[in-house]
């Protein structure tokens, strides 16, 4: 599991025109993504069936993990949904986490973020970058750096984009309990989520959590859902209880201390989910043998699972044992190959390996299926680099600064990119509307 900035855009460009409105200052503040193949593949099998039934489409809209331990999910967009770590640790049940995705999904699904968008020209650039960081820092109660710089104020952010009223919250409630019903999922779960903050519109502002300040709570709305809970038909089987287990054994054993994981092992009910967990822990105390040891217990249990190959991967490669961390990412590759994550790794330990002609071949594909992936853009940087490619390696590089918000940093890259690369070649356009964006940028700052 690795930490990276919010990546939320259908393009390059459409980062770096959305990183015009945060600046460098913005990266300060920012919260951040917790990438990491197995969680998000969890999540995309929990999601699925609710995302089917909203007539969304499971490959297009993502649920991502946001980087904090505050209590909060969001959509700033019609192609993600931000949940943060702490909520998914504070969940007991899959259909809690359902419910919750049902929601956000019907916010998208009702054009409630859309309509606002709207109104300041390019929405999809808006919906990017600079307004997920923005969001995340308002949510999280910061009034300053981005949200005072994106959107001129944190009162206007919580207005305008992320704060929604309680007719669109009614809205929501009654749409995603269709949608929950349709997967065949009980609307019990949306309840729960609810009992977790009832009380908390009685608290003062500043003592809520951040969930309560952009999704307004009310009794009627609790009693509206019981309603909906009373006449539930109850839900159908499915694997969703499993990947819910292994996603919360996985995040905490990251954001949980080793001691905390380690008395705890065996509570999801699953054996490889309390090896994977096990396996964590123990990689976290530096003890890489028993590490090892777990996860390969893990792997003989689900022989064909790409995202524990990918864990012992990890393993191997964060304590320098190369050649071995890139068989064991090329056999995860070879189960699951266009899972980017997956693709960035095996470069990365490619590269790490020293070969770095197939690295290369390697991270440019990762790139081409998702190029949201901070590391990525930095290892592929090295890559070019390494084969003579100077030019190539300064466009990745400008291109990871851009989607850092550093645009003093991406201006000095791209503009070196713009004097290397063939005239009006692909990656030169790419090299120029970095450029022009990071110039932009930069006028506006002085």
């Amino acid at each position: 599991m690795t930490f990276h900035r919010f990546f939320a855009h259908s393009s390059i460009v459409a980062a770096v025109m959305a990183a015009l409105m945060v600046l460098t200052t913005a990266t300060a503040h920012a919260r951040g993504l917790l990438r990491d193949s197995d969680a998000e593949y969890a999540l995309q099998q929990i999601a699925a069936p609710v995302l089917r039934a909203a007539g969304l489409s499971p490959t297009r809209v993502k649920v991502l993990i946001v980087n904090d331990s505050g209590l909060n999910a969001f959509v700033v967009g019609d192609d993600a949904i931000f949940i943060n770590y702490g909520l998914i640790n504070k969940m007991q049940r899959a259909d809690m986490l359902q419910g919750v995705i049902a929601h956000e999904s019907a916010h998208i699904v009702n054009g409630h973020i859309t309509r606002r968008l709207s109104n300041l020209g390019n929405s999809r650039t808006i919906a990017g970058l600079g307004i997920a960081l923005a969001i995340a820092t308002a949510v999280a109660g910061s009034s300053d750096g981005a949200v005072g710089i994106a959107l001129g104020s944190q009162s206007l952010a919580q207005r305008i984009f992320f704060k929604h009223t309680r007719a669109e919250e009614a809205s929501a409630d009654q749409s995603g309990v269709r949608f929950l019903r349709r997967a065949g999922i009980s609307s019990k779960g949306m309840l729960d989520v609810f009992e977790i903050f009832r009380g908390q519109e009685l608290l003062a502002e500043t003592r809520q959590d951040p969930y309560t300040r952009s999704h307004p709570l009310s009794r009627d709305r609790i009693r509206s859902l019981e309603g909906f809970v009373a006449t539930d038909k109850g839900p159908v089987e499915s694997d969703a209880d499993y990947w819910f287990a292994r996603l919360k054994g996985k995040i905490t054993a990251y954001t949980r201390a080793p001691k905390w994981t380690l008395r705890r092992i065996g509570e999801t009910g699953y054996k490889d989910v309390a090896l994977l967990r096990e396996a964590v822990a123990y990689h976290r105390n530096s003890n890489t043998k028993k590490a090892l040891k777990a996860i390969d217990g893990a792997i003989a249990l689900r022989p064909k699972d790409p995202f524990l190959r990918d864990q012992r991967g990890q393993i191997l490669i964060e304590t320098r044992n190369f050649d071995a961390a890139k068989n064991a990412y090329a056999r995860a590759v070879n189960l699951a190959p266009r899972n980017s994550l997956l693709l960035a790794g095996y470069g990365r330990a490619l590269l790490a390996s020293g070969n770095i002609s197939k690295a290369k071949s390697v991270l440019e594909k990762s790139r081409r299926i998702d190029f949201r992936d901070g590391s990525m853009l930095r290892d592929l940087a090295m890559a070019y680099a390494k084969s003579k490619q100077p030019g190539m390696a300064a466009l990745t590089t400008a291109e990871r600064y851009a989607l850092l918000g550093r645009m003093a940093d991406a201006k000095i890259h791209s503009k070196r990119a713009v004097g290397i690369l063939p005239r009006g070649s692909g990656p030169w356009q790419r090299a120029q509307d970095v450029l022009i964006a990071s110039e932009r940028a930069t006028k506006k700052r002085k």
